[in-house]
Protein backbone atom coordinates (compact mmCIF):
# COMPACT_ATOMS: atom_id res chain seq x y z
CA UNK A 1 0.00 0.00 0.00
CA UNK A 2 1.05 3.54 -0.53
CA UNK A 3 -0.40 6.94 0.14
CA UNK A 4 -0.97 9.14 -2.87
CA UNK A 5 0.25 12.72 -3.16
CA UNK A 6 0.34 15.58 -5.63
CA UNK A 7 -1.51 15.22 -8.93
CA UNK A 8 -2.14 11.53 -8.33
CA UNK A 9 -3.94 12.32 -5.06
CA UNK A 10 -5.90 15.14 -6.73
CA UNK A 11 -7.09 12.79 -9.48
CA UNK A 12 -7.97 10.12 -6.91
CA UNK A 13 -10.05 12.62 -4.92
CA UNK A 14 -11.95 13.52 -8.10
CA UNK A 15 -12.84 9.85 -8.58
CA UNK A 16 -13.74 9.54 -4.89
CA UNK A 17 -16.07 12.55 -5.29
CA UNK A 18 -17.67 10.72 -8.22
CA UNK A 19 -18.14 7.68 -5.96
CA UNK A 20 -19.81 9.95 -3.37
CA UNK A 21 -22.35 11.04 -6.00
CA UNK A 22 -22.98 7.40 -6.95
CA UNK A 23 -23.33 6.42 -3.25
CA UNK A 24 -26.23 8.84 -2.88
CA UNK A 25 -28.29 6.41 -5.02
CA UNK A 26 -27.86 3.63 -2.45
CA UNK A 27 -30.97 2.45 -0.66
CA UNK A 28 -29.24 0.56 2.15
CA UNK A 29 -30.73 1.52 5.51
CA UNK A 30 -27.41 1.22 7.38
CA UNK A 31 -24.88 2.96 5.13
CA UNK A 32 -24.55 4.26 1.62
CA UNK A 33 -21.55 3.10 -0.41
CA UNK A 34 -20.29 4.00 -3.85
CA UNK A 35 -17.61 2.56 -6.09
CA UNK A 36 -16.09 3.72 -9.34
CA UNK A 37 -13.75 1.69 -11.55
CA UNK A 38 -11.33 3.64 -13.71
CA UNK A 39 -9.01 2.59 -16.52
CA UNK A 40 -6.62 5.41 -17.40
CA UNK A 41 -8.80 8.51 -17.11
CA UNK A 42 -12.02 6.75 -18.14
CA UNK A 43 -14.73 5.61 -15.72
CA UNK A 44 -15.59 2.09 -16.91
CA UNK A 45 -17.91 0.97 -14.10
CA UNK A 46 -19.81 2.34 -11.16
CA UNK A 47 -22.07 0.99 -8.46
CA UNK A 48 -23.85 1.57 -5.17
CA UNK A 49 -25.17 -0.77 -2.50
CA UNK A 50 -28.84 -1.76 -2.58
CA UNK A 51 -30.89 -4.96 -2.53
CA UNK A 52 -30.56 -7.22 -5.59
CA UNK A 53 -32.24 -5.63 -8.60
CA UNK A 54 -33.22 -2.76 -6.31
CA UNK A 55 -36.20 -4.93 -5.30
CA UNK A 56 -37.62 -3.82 -1.97
CA UNK A 57 -38.93 -7.37 -1.51
CA UNK A 58 -35.30 -8.47 -1.07
CA UNK A 59 -34.61 -6.09 1.83
CA UNK A 60 -33.75 -7.99 5.02
CA UNK A 61 -32.07 -5.23 7.03
CA UNK A 62 -34.30 -5.81 10.03
CA UNK A 63 -33.52 -9.54 10.23
CA UNK A 64 -31.33 -10.70 13.09
CA UNK A 65 -27.96 -11.55 11.58
CA UNK A 66 -27.42 -14.09 14.37
CA UNK A 67 -30.28 -16.18 13.00
CA UNK A 68 -28.47 -16.90 9.72
CA UNK A 69 -26.76 -20.25 9.26
CA UNK A 70 -23.01 -20.12 9.93
CA UNK A 71 -22.32 -20.76 6.22
CA UNK A 72 -24.09 -17.52 5.30
CA UNK A 73 -21.00 -15.34 5.32
CA UNK A 74 -22.45 -12.19 3.80
CA UNK A 75 -25.09 -11.08 6.27
CA UNK A 76 -26.20 -8.04 4.28
CA UNK A 77 -29.24 -7.90 2.03
CA UNK A 78 -27.49 -5.58 -0.40
CA UNK A 79 -25.35 -6.13 -3.43
CA UNK A 80 -22.12 -4.33 -2.53
CA UNK A 81 -21.14 -1.16 -4.39
CA UNK A 82 -17.90 -2.81 -5.52
CA UNK A 83 -19.81 -5.81 -6.91
CA UNK A 84 -22.17 -3.56 -8.85
CA UNK A 85 -19.27 -1.52 -10.21
CA UNK A 86 -17.46 -4.68 -11.34
CA UNK A 87 -20.61 -6.05 -13.00
CA UNK A 88 -21.19 -2.68 -14.69
CA UNK A 89 -17.62 -2.63 -16.01
CA UNK A 90 -17.84 -6.23 -17.23
CA UNK A 91 -21.17 -5.54 -18.94
CA UNK A 92 -20.11 -2.31 -20.66
CA UNK A 93 -16.29 -2.34 -20.88
CA UNK A 94 -15.07 -5.92 -20.43
CA UNK A 95 -11.87 -5.32 -22.37
CA UNK A 96 -10.86 -2.50 -20.00
CA UNK A 97 -11.30 -4.21 -16.61
CA UNK A 98 -7.85 -5.83 -16.44
CA UNK A 99 -5.41 -3.41 -14.84
CA UNK A 100 -8.13 -1.01 -13.65
CA UNK A 101 -8.40 0.82 -10.33
CA UNK A 102 -11.44 0.68 -8.00
CA UNK A 103 -12.31 3.68 -5.79
CA UNK A 104 -14.61 3.03 -2.83
CA UNK A 105 -16.35 5.36 -0.39
CA UNK A 106 -18.91 5.03 2.41
CA UNK A 107 -21.32 7.73 3.62
CA UNK A 108 -23.03 8.01 6.98
CA UNK A 109 -26.82 8.27 7.26
CA UNK A 110 -26.58 12.06 6.82
CA UNK A 111 -24.59 11.74 3.58
CA UNK A 112 -21.21 12.69 5.05
CA UNK A 113 -18.09 10.86 3.89
CA UNK A 114 -16.76 8.29 6.33
CA UNK A 115 -13.03 7.68 6.17
CA UNK A 116 -12.19 4.04 5.55
CA UNK A 117 -10.83 1.60 8.06
CA UNK A 118 -8.77 -1.44 7.14
CA UNK A 119 -9.67 -3.54 4.08
CA UNK A 120 -12.18 -6.13 5.23
CA UNK A 121 -14.52 -7.41 2.52
CA UNK A 122 -13.27 -10.74 1.22
CA UNK A 123 -16.27 -11.10 -1.08
CA UNK A 124 -15.40 -7.97 -3.05
CA UNK A 125 -11.64 -8.41 -2.87
CA UNK A 126 -11.87 -11.95 -4.30
CA UNK A 127 -14.20 -10.82 -7.08
CA UNK A 128 -11.93 -7.89 -8.00
CA UNK A 129 -8.88 -10.14 -7.96
CA UNK A 130 -10.59 -12.71 -10.17
CA UNK A 131 -11.63 -10.22 -12.89
CA UNK A 132 -8.30 -8.40 -12.98
CA UNK A 133 -8.92 -5.15 -11.10
CA UNK A 134 -5.35 -4.13 -10.28
CA UNK A 135 -5.85 -1.71 -7.38
CA UNK A 136 -8.25 -0.58 -4.66
CA UNK A 137 -8.27 3.02 -3.44
CA UNK A 138 -9.58 4.00 0.01
CA UNK A 139 -9.63 7.38 1.72
CA UNK A 140 -8.20 6.89 5.21
CA UNK A 141 -7.75 9.48 7.97
CA UNK A 142 -4.07 9.59 6.96
CA UNK A 143 -4.87 10.26 3.29
CA UNK A 144 -5.80 8.51 0.06
CA UNK A 145 -4.24 5.06 -0.10
CA UNK A 146 -3.87 2.64 -3.00
CA UNK A 147 -3.58 -1.11 -2.44
CA UNK A 148 -2.63 -3.76 -4.97
CA UNK A 149 -5.64 -6.09 -5.23
CA UNK A 150 -3.65 -9.11 -4.03
CA UNK A 151 -2.55 -7.14 -0.96
CA UNK A 152 -6.10 -5.87 -0.41
CA UNK A 153 -7.44 -9.43 -0.56
CA UNK A 154 -4.79 -10.68 1.89
CA UNK A 155 -5.52 -7.83 4.32
CA UNK A 156 -9.25 -8.51 4.04
CA UNK A 157 -8.74 -12.10 5.14
CA UNK A 158 -6.43 -11.00 7.96
CA UNK A 159 -9.15 -8.66 9.20
CA UNK A 160 -11.65 -11.53 9.15
CA UNK A 161 -12.73 -13.67 12.02
CA UNK A 162 -10.01 -16.27 11.67
CA UNK A 163 -11.99 -18.82 9.67
CA UNK A 164 -11.30 -17.28 6.27
CA UNK A 165 -14.46 -15.21 6.04
CA UNK A 166 -14.18 -11.43 6.23
CA UNK A 167 -16.75 -9.32 7.99
CA UNK A 168 -18.88 -7.45 5.48
CA UNK A 169 -21.21 -4.81 6.78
Amino acid sequence: MRYLSGDEEKTALEHICNAVVIAQNATCERSKCGAVIVQGDEVIGQGYNSPPGDYESQRRCSCSKASYHKKVTDKTCCIHAEQRAIMDALRNNPEKVAGSRLYFIRLDTDGNVLKAGKPYCTICSKMALDVGVAEFVLWHEEGVCVYGTEEYNRLSFEFGDGCGYGRCV
